[in-house]
């Protein structure tokens, strides 16, 4: 049959894999158990190539796996081959990991998301990057078990949305919420001990960030089992993180834990 050849796996069970040629690019189409089915994603792709078919019109009984449909129809209508199921617009992408579930991005980061695959798992999405799992939040500076509406937003209520110009990121350091009294904004730290313990409330979200970790020093001086995630304060120099780190003022409930031993 036309686009499909016998192969053999290394257990020795027969498969048949189909394959299409397409503006001089031969484009795998996927391994099947038989030929019939083998067969079937050739003219599923000869047809998408070969006429108007959109993304949208995809059935959950074609051979042909859903991602491969996107990068065909991809190919079709903007003459770039790209492997992962990425759809190319006008300054912008679309990615989709299902029918139901698509993410855009701007097309600065279309490098990145045409050689790493977007995986799901227990309702988060992840990258693997150079060995380890990226959280997809934490490539736009959106901190693990940060919560939507709190700590961030997607302005147009739409949370897949990850263009930069849709993402609000209201408090971006462990520990440190936005607020405001009297008319004024300002930044209250917090740390978790047994309990929500205030650690004080500063003028600038880096102070706010600054005084956290020297809370988070303290506790885990005198309290070995407790474990935090530090912050990373990039607008500062290490001289001025470490003249803030020496003025600023905790909560003198937690310069008590000073007072007892360390266990």
């Amino acid at each position: 049959m036309q686009g499909v050849f016998r192969a053999e796996r290394k257990n020795g069970t027969i498969c048949y894999r189909s394959s299409i040629t397409y503006r001089g690019k031969h484009i795998s189409l996927g391994t099947y158990l038989s030929e019939t089915e083998a067969a079937q994603a050739y003219y599923e792709a000869e047809e998408i190539l070969y006429s108007r078919l959109t993304i949208d019109e995809y059935e959950p009984s074609f051979s042909l796996k859903f991602e491969k449909y996107v990068v065909l129809v991809n190919f079709r209508d903007n003459n770039v081959y790209i492997k992962n199921p990425i759809y190319l617009l006008n300054r912008y992408f679309r990615y989709y990991c299902d029918p139901d579930t698509v993410f855009k991005f701007d097309i600065d980061d279309l490098f990145f998301y045409s050689s790493h695959h977007i995986s799901r798992r227990g309702g988060h999405f992840f990258v693997a990057d150079y060995g380890m799992q990226l959280n997809l939040n934490a490539r736009y500076g959106i901190r693990r078990h940060a919560v939507a509406g709190r700590d961030y937003r997607f302005i147009n209520g739409d949370s897949y949305d990850y263009r930069y110009e849709n993402i609000d990121i209201i408090n971006r350091y462990f520990g440190v919420e936005k607020n405001e009294k009297n008319g004024r904004i300002c930044y209250r730290a917090k740390i978790l001990i047994n309990g929500v313990w205030i650690i004080g409330t500063y003028p600038t979200e880096q102070e706010a960030a600054i005084a956290y970790n020297k809370a988070a020093d303290l506790v885990m001086k005198r309290l070995p089992e407790k474990k935090y995630d530090m912050n990373y304060i990039d607008s500062v120099s290490p001289q001025e993180y470490a003249d803030i780190y020496t003025r600023i003022r905790i909560s003198q409930r937690l310069l008590a834990l000073q007072d007892f031993p360390a266990q």
